[in-house]
């Protein structure tokens, strides 16, 4: 017997970014301005001066043009030198006292905060898709409330099943649209979600909607040829919704 999959069948699209674990990027001219500081710790004008001349010397007999943390140290040398050159007589360099230091310093701090609230953001997205995972399950997806953040977790499982749409994750959402349930009550957040999910989804929801104000009371199974109709020509829905909203549903004498 030849499965289906995804079940029910389905539509392959080009898939959501994965959320990635961040990690922290390896930059070979921060850390040969790191040796450098290392090295000139305590030293005074004339100390530097005399490393920036053997790094000049070193340069002029090798290839620095692809060797970036070459470059990065010849530059925090020169830098260093004219640093102290200014200074009052007797300075010595200290990094804490580096304006330069403490704004890399400052950086790289703001950098790992960014890394771990991405991290913190992975984990939410990977246990809600866990959670509606085991909504579908049990057969109740249709009676949850979506959430702030639903749409990156619909494609978490999208990813999760190889690309395939998920027909019913995709319903479930564009039902949450036309009837603003959950954070969808918020307009602000309908506006969004334009954005964040694939033009059917939206497209769904927008003939949902009409089609629910000019029938009122009709039941979702009736209502079911709209999420095919979205699914293969999303833009003649959501035109198709926008000439609904003209027609008239005011009784008539």
């Amino acid at each position: 017997m030849t499965r289906m999959w995804p079940p029910g069948g389905g539509t392959r699209r080009p898939l959501a970014p994965r959320v990635a674990v961040p990690r922290e990027p390896v930059d070979p001219a921060r850390t040969g301005r790191r040796v450098v500081r290392r090295r000139a710790k305590g030293m005074d004008a004339g100390a530097v001066a005399a490393a920036l001349e053997e790094a000049r010397f070193d340069a002029r007999h090798e290839d620095l043009a692809e060797d970036v943390r070459g470059q990065a140290e010849l530059a925090e040398w020169e830098r260093l030198a004219q640093l102290l050159a200014t200074a009052p007589s007797g300075t010595v360099y200290n990094p804490d006292a580096d304006d330069a230091v403490r704004a890399e310093l400052a950086a790289d701090a703001a950098a790992a905060a960014a890394r771990e609230s991405e991290l913190r953001e992975a984990a939410r997205i990977a246990a809600r898709a866990d959670e509606l995972q085991a909504l579908r399950e049990l057969g109740t997806l249709e009676q949850t409330e979506p959430r702030t953040g639903d749409e990156a977790v619909r494609d978490e499982l999208t990813r999760r099943a190889g690309g395939y749409v998920q027909a019913d994750v995709d319903a479930w959402l564009a039902h949450a649209l036309a009837t603003h349930r959950g954070h969808y009550r918020d307009p602000a957040a309908c506006e969004e979600a334009a954005g964040l999910l694939t033009p059917p989804v939206p497209a769904h929801a927008a003939l949902l909607a009409e089609l629910a104000r000019l029938v009122p009371g009709a039941d979702v199974d009736q209502l079911a040829f709209a999420a095919r109709l979205a699914t293969t020509e999303p833009e003649a829905v959501g035109a198709l919704a926008a000439f609904l909203t003209r027609a008239d549903v005011t009784p008539h004498p």
